[in-house]
């Protein structure tokens, strides 16, 4: 069990399995979502796949990353409540439901895509 705390126990981490959470999710929107760059996202997915906390999905050039076990995102949730509940920051993001600038998801493109179109 200390291994998957270890696992999980960084803020980055913490963000990727609230925001996984949510759903399969691409690298690149991971990267976009905590504004952070896709090495620095990548590193912290390894250590969570590597944990058995997560697995990945290859269609083409993008890798999509999903939690292995749903409840890992009710125990992200349930420990920023203790934290709350201590007066301490969750430090956790939060999660739109639009697509994102910067994102290069099929996804996100396509809707940014027509956005110019209709613009």
């Amino acid at each position: 069990m200390a291994e998957l705390l270890r696992a999980i126990a960084h803020p980055a981490r913490l963000a990727i399995l609230r925001i996984l959470g949510q759903g399969e999710t691409c690298v690149c929107h991971l990267a976009a979502l905590l504004r952070k760059r896709q090495p620095y996202i990548s590193q912290h997915l390894m250590v969570l796949r590597e944990a058995g906390l997560v697995r990945d999905r290859r269609e083409g050039l993008m890798v999509y990353y999903a939690l292995t076990d749903p409840r890992l995102a009710e125990l992200v949730d349930h420990v920023a409540e203790i934290a709350r509940a201590q007066g301490k920051p969750a430090d956790l993001p939060e999660i739109p439901k639009e697509p994102l600038e910067g994102c290069s998801c099929p996804q996100c493109t396509a809707h940014f895509a027509l956005q110019q179109k209709v613009g």
